[in-house]
């Protein structure tokens, strides 16, 4: 009797949620923003592989890049990127790794830099609070992300972990609203499920 109980409550507050996301428009920001990052995903694909086809071999050039430039000198700017906005599409530097003496190794670290980057603008989103000008600056520029975080929480870092959006700026979003450091961490573990899925695909490409 207790197991269905608890059945029932689960089914119930999966109704609620459900009813929750539809009515604050999630499903639809979801929708509008993989509409958003689905045509500009394409032209940059094809962008490539015309590039690469017509015009200079791509892997050719990242052989060459893994060889004039130091690992240390790509990951400090990964995770500098990583941390302020998000700067630089991560793919390019998952294509990186794959040219890399050590691919495996080399994505780990770059999704675990990734991640810490999110963190790190967490308190980046804190600490912007207590300067005036930066506060009215953030509050104004990122008025849809704080919004939007304050409405689905958790959930939107997930998103922002998962899908071709700025995690980083979901993560300011959440540190300007004193979103619980805890859920967060918990959340932005799956970007570690994105890079393992992009590097799956960048993989088949990059030889």
């Amino acid at each position: 009797m207790a197991k269905k109980t608890k059945k029932k409550t689960k089914t119930h507050r999966a109704k609620l949620m459900h009813s929750y996301f539809h009515r604050t428009g999630f499903y639809m920001f979801i929708w509008e923003s993989l509409k958003k990052a689905f045509w500009p995903i394409v032209i940059v694909v094809a962008s490539l592989f015309l590039f690469n086809k017509y015009v200079y071999d791509i892997n050719e050039g990242l052989h060459h890049f893994t060889e004039t430039v130091s690992r240390l000198t790509v990951l400090i700017f990964f995770f500098v990127s990583e941390t302020l906005l998000g700067l630089v599409p991560p793919e390019m530097f998952i294509a990186w790794s794959k040219k890399t003496p050590d691919p495996i190794l080399n994505l780990a670290i770059l999704a675990t830099l990734s991640y810490c980057g999110g963190l790190i603008s967490y308190f980046l989103g804190k600490t912007a609070l207590k300067i005036a000008s930066v506060k009215e600056y953030l509050e104004v520029k990122m008025a849809k992300n704080l919004k939007n975080t304050r409405k689905w929480g958790g959930i939107l870092i997930l998103v922002g972990a998962l899908l071709p959006l700025p995690f980083s700026i979901a993560c300011i979003a959440a540190g300007m609203i004193k979103y619980p450091f805890n859920k967060v961490v918990f959340y932005g573990l799956f970007r570690f499920v994105r890079f393992a899925i992009y590097a799956w695909a960048i993989f088949q490409v990059v030889h």
